[in-house]
């Protein structure tokens, strides 16, 4: 499979697939294709369907085969912001927001991903349930704003704000850091709380979450 990123504000990514290669999308994910792409929907099974139901996904998914010579589908993002690819292997899984799936090979599974760590869930900004892909194969994923790549070393520690996390690989881990200092809390802007993850692995940072955007939107329309 072929593919390419186009757009900066609101991207879409055009896949060129070969003949009877399939590609599968969340429900309502397709933007335009080649007429010879034909759609099966699936839910592959109650458990699946329930678990990305909790992840922010449909619990339906559409499988989209190029059918008699080579065909072409693209998917666009549903917010500005970026759409980023992953190389998904058995040994490389990745943990994305809530949400984030756009599409990917046959190869790769969609699952929920329970976060173990009560401070985490509670206060991290992302809730308990993320979204975790696996397998083998290509994945696209959309995220809110500019997205940053980090590479920390087994141990480095970056602190984030909350939800401005977007994505990390599943060797990571995730835990919340109290802000220190009754001045800050009540006068830094920052909340009570951030999150902080620790290596070794990838972490993908999203500059500008959507319920920070809502909310800074918000100000303007009540103020009419």
């Amino acid at each position: 499979m072929r593919y390419d990123i186009q757009g900066d504000t609101l991207p879409v990514v055009v896949m060129y697939l070969d003949s009877g290669e399939s590609i599968i999308t969340e429900g309502g994910g397709m933007s335009w294709m080649s007429p010879n792409m034909t759609m099966q929907t699936t839910a592959g099974g109650f458990g699946k369907a329930i678990g990305r139901m909790f992840s922010g996904e449909s619990i339906f998914q559409n499988i989209y085969t190029a059918q008699g010579g080579p065909g072409m589908i693209a998917c666009a993002s549903s917010f500005p912001g970026s759409v980023k690819v992953f190389n998904v292997t058995p040994q490389n899984p990745i943990i994305l927001q809530k949400s984030a799936f756009l599409c990917a090979q046959m190869g790769v599974e969609l699952s929920v991903y329970f976060r173990k760590n009560f401070g985490a869930g509670l206060f991290g900004g992302e809730g308990f349930i993320l979204q975790k892909i696996s397998g083998n194969g290509l994945c696209f994923a959309e995220f809110d704003g500019h997205v940053v790549e980090y590479d920390l070393a087994p141990g480095q520690q970056i602190i984030i704000d909350t939800g401005n996390l977007a994505a990390m690989t599943a060797s990571c881990q995730m835990n919340v850091k109290t802000v220190s200092g009754v001045k800050n809390v009540l006068f830094g802007g920052e909340g009570l709380f951030n999150t902080v993850v620790t290596g070794p692995g990838k972490v993908w940072l999203q500059s500008m979450p959507a319920a920070k955007l809502a909310m800074i939107l918000s100000g303007y329309v009540s103020g009419k």
